[in-house]
């Protein structure tokens, strides 16, 4: 099965979803689950894209 390649905005869209379901006391695994990636994928992730916005992506 290939793998699915995730664009940035998607990738910035998980990580919001995650940050909400962490407020709301689900765990890392769990919330990594629901958006269909693994544990390491959502870290490396938060790593590369913690705290941009999605018009900070688009270049001019």
């Amino acid at each position: 099965m290939p793998r699915k390649k995730h664009t940035s905005e998607e990738i910035i869209q998980h990580l919001r979803t995650v940050e909400l379901e962490q407020s709301k006391g689900v765990s890392l695994e769990l919330a990594a689950k629901k958006i269909g990636v693994c544990t390491s994928t959502l870290v490396r992730w938060k790593k590369e894209y913690n705290g941009l916005e999605v018009n900070q992506l688009k270049t001019p």
